[in-house]
């Protein structure tokens, strides 16, 4: 576990990205770690989901801890920790949430600045004061951990790309070590966002943006691909449009395409 956060900080390099699997179970982070990816996340939404939950603050720090020491049990990937906006609005408990992550064994966190209910995001100076002391914990757990600063404000419609910058570079002058605004208008605000900073970014496939390709995303700059709950959801449409298929006029065809089960097996094995 020693250099799990090395190995983790390794991968980010800006304008050649990694995918960064976004996982919800042992069996999904398997299947990443056999199909080769160099590193996995969990994923605050398709987590809840697993639980029957929607998303949006309905999974408790405890619940995260250890659903996330479960992925990080999986396979020896790196494993990043999608921990909503910290599990609470101030500063201290920000910084409890990177102590009790490390003795997970994951790999590094991130941490929203938005509010829950209601994802209002915080006022600007709570904002840093929050990110200041996740890095400061972030430096004093003992060994590499790689703190990712997010700046959901962008994707919610609380500010635009000029506030998402100004958030993020106030977030990497206290010390955080990857930066991240999901879901931002086009492509060129994702460029402006890496041109913003010297700390590697990290770039949400999901939406729009899952029509462009990885080479795009390098130009512009990105050190790091996530899929957030993108690829938990293709699962679930998979569910939904057989589910309807079979309940609303009897029609299984949508089974014909199932992967096979010794396929499924030897990729867990």
């Amino acid at each position: 576990m020693a250099r799990i956060g090395e190995t983790f900080r390794a991968l980010h390099v800006k304008g050649d990205p990694f995918i960064l699997g976004n996982v919800w179970d042992a069996g999904s982070a398997k299947m990443m770690a056999r199909m080769g990816a160099k590193a996995l996340a969990t994923s605050s939404a398709a987590h809840a989901f697993t639980l029957g939950r929607p998303d949006g603050g309905t999974v408790s720090r405890d619940e995260a801890l250890a659903h996330a020491q479960d992925i990080c049990a999986a396979t020896p990937l790196p494993v990043q920790g999608d921990f909503e906006n910290g599990f609470g609005d101030d500063p201290d408990t920000c910084a409890d949430t990177v102590r009790l992550s490390a003795e997970t064994g994951l790999a590094g966190i991130c941490i929203e600045d938005i509010q829950f209910p209601g994802r209002t995001s915080y006022d600007f100076d709570l904002a840093v004061e929050r990110m200041k002391a996740a890095a400061s914990a972030a430096r004093a757990v003992g060994r590499d951990f790689v703190l990712t600063a997010r700046a959901d404000g962008i994707m919610v419609g609380a500010y635009d790309t000029n506030e998402a910058i100004r958030r993020l570079q106030a977030f990497d002058a206290v010390g955080v070590d990857c930066l991240y605004a999901p879901m931002p208008p086009s492509m060129a605000d994702i460029a402006r966002i890496c041109a913003a900073t010297d700390k590697p970014v990290n770039v949400l496939v999901a939406g729009p943006f899952a029509k462009h390709s990885l080479a795009e995303f390098a130009q512009a700059g990105a050190a790091r691909l996530s899929l957030g709950s993108a690829l938990a959801r293709v699962t679930h449409q998979a569910i939904f449009d057989a589910g309807r298929a079979m309940l609303e006029s009897g029609d299984f065809t949508a089974l014909s395409v199932a992967m096979p089960g010794a396929d499924v097996d030897a990729m867990l094995a």
